[in-house]
């Protein structure tokens, strides 16, 4: 659809409306360009009022949607910015509904962290129904999408309540697979291509570790969540793996880590050998993610596992004594169904995991799925699956504690993170909310220094792949020296 923007550049808003209501659209800014389908979004100030208008013809079908937003003089650009954006996102909405006849389950709601909005006015005094209110006439967004967004913001307060100024998380990325999924597009690379970099990676992370934890302790912070990602962790040896958590431990005092998770994920990759190593350096928390546990699934995704596999997995984790198992489903697989999805959650709660991650599939730029153009399920057989997730897990005695949204997912939908009570994962609270500052060490992610008393957000890239982060020390340092520093201007 070509895009046609006046008095402003709020792209990304109009974006993910665009996705929201036309999902097989993709954007086009060309002027010359020669589209059948147009949207036209202009903004214009007047003394008290921003008001944004869109029209949009779609198939020959034009209608109009206007939104008229008072912005206070006084207040600072972030927030007219807001504004603006708010009022584009609502236009287009209007207009966007008239033409297609269909209202999304969000709304005119857009962006990664709706609960983060929730978040905001519950903090400001508003009481919870007051805030469903809003999100109900404001932003049109469903009732059932409104009570896990407002739930979710709850369980963010709580985990902020409990926090002090001190206190950081910390990430360790291990960016290694078996195979590469369909689905990803996560930097990481098939240990069976780059078997050869496992050993000099872990050697550079090391290195890091012991300066890392150097630098935490002269600034005086604290570590209050632990999480090991990738890629699969547990590509590493159970050797590998010990060396990497005993240094881990000698050099942190994570004596106050309220929370110490690692990525389990693909039983290809987990041994008794390995668990145990885990229990052995104090990790209470695993996430095993099989994604599905329909065979066919699994095979058209790229996993050289099965379910029983999965199944011999938990039984292993849960028989060691695990305070904490995490387990990752996505709906919307390639050769997924709305019965084989409830199959697949039916059995991960009859396996006893106290935590389930539901995502949506994200249709991501380098993915298998794109570049082959496999068959997925529609945006309506994606509904029935996340319905039946919420109406199971609440049937369950599962609440939601986070929730996010990605560019691209099918349907609009959403990411949700379940777990019965106590037994909520701090560390994706902290990160998805935004709450307190994430040093991340190794290849692939980013280190993100929060400020909560200014609101100031910053953020250092590390190196995408291992290859590069071997080779890049300075890369490495340049980085710490960043975080260093953005503490240091905190303290002034």
């Amino acid at each position: 659809m070509k895009l046609i923007l006046k008095g402003h550049d709020a792209r990304y808003a109009v974006e993910q409306s665009l996705l929201a209501f036309f999902p097989q659209e993709r954007p086009v800014y060309d002027p010359a360009a020669q589209e059948e389908n147009w949207a036209a979004i202009t903004l214009s100030q007047a003394a008290k009022y921003t008001t944004a208008v869109t029209t949009i013809d779609y198939h020959g079908h034009r209608e109009r949607g206007v939104s008229r937003i008072v912005i206070d003089p006084n207040a600072d650009e972030y927030e007219k910015e807001r504004l603006r954006q708010r009022a584009v996102k609502l236009s287009f909405f209007k207009a966007a509904r008239k033409v297609t006849g269909v209202t999304p389950t969000w709304g005119a709601l857009t962006g990664i962290r709706p609960a983060k909005l929730a978040a905001g006015y519950l903090e400001q005094g508003m009481p919870p129904r007051q805030v469903d209110r809003l999100l109900r006439d404001t932003y049109c967004v469903s009732q059932t999408r409104r009570e896990l967004c407002i739930e979710a913001a709850q369980a963010g307060l709580k985990a902020k309540a409990a926090l002090r100024p001190e206190d950081i998380s910390l990430y360790i990325g291990i960016p290694f697979c078996p195979t590469r999924c369909a689905y990803c597009s996560f930097v990481s690379q098939a240990v069976e291509k780059s078997f050869g970099l496992m050993e000099p990676y872990l050697q550079v992370l090391l290195g890091e570790i012991t300066r890392a934890a150097q630098m935490v302790k002269e600034l005086g912070l604290n570590v209050k969540s632990f999480y090991m990602g990738g890629g699969t962790p547990t590509t590493l040896s159970a050797g590998q793996m010990d060396r990497l958590l005993t240094h881990l431990n000698q050099n942190f005092d994570l004596s106050r880590c309220a929370e110490y998770c690692i990525e389990a994920g693909r039983p290809d990759t987990i041994d008794r050998e390995k668990l145990q190593v885990l229990l052995d350096h104090g990790c209470h928390r695993i996430s095993v993610n099989p994604q599905s546990l329909e065979d066919s699934v699994l095979q058209a995704i790229g996993r050289r596992h099965t379910a029983a596999d999965i199944e011999k997995t938990m039984g292993l984790a849960t028989s060691m004594g695990f305070q904490h198992v995490n387990m990752d489903l996505i709906a919307g697989l390639p050769a997924d169904t709305p019965e084989g999805f409830r199959r697949t959650l039916d059995t991960c709660l009859a396996f006893g995991a106290d935590n389930i991650t539901v995502h949506t599939l994200a249709l991501k730029k380098g993915s298998r799925i794109l570049l082959e153009g496999q068959k997925i399920p529609t945006a309506e057989e994606v509904g029935q699956m996340l319905d039946y997730s919420i109406e199971t897990l609440r049937r369950a005695d599962f609440h939601p504690y986070y929730l996010y949204r990605q560019k691209y997912m099918s349907g609009s939908f959403e990411n949700v993170g379940w777990c019965i009570r106590g037994a909520e994962g701090l560390y994706n609270i902290y990160i998805m909310e935004e709450l307190h500052s994430i040093l991340s060490l190794g290849a692939g992610g980013s280190t993100k220094m929060v400020d909560p008393a200014a609101g100031r957000i910053e953020r250092v890239f590390h190196a995408k792949y291992p290859n590069e982060y071997i080779t890049r020390p300075e890369k490495i340092e340049k980085n710490l020296e960043e975080f260093s520093a953005f503490y240091r201007r905190m303290k002034k």
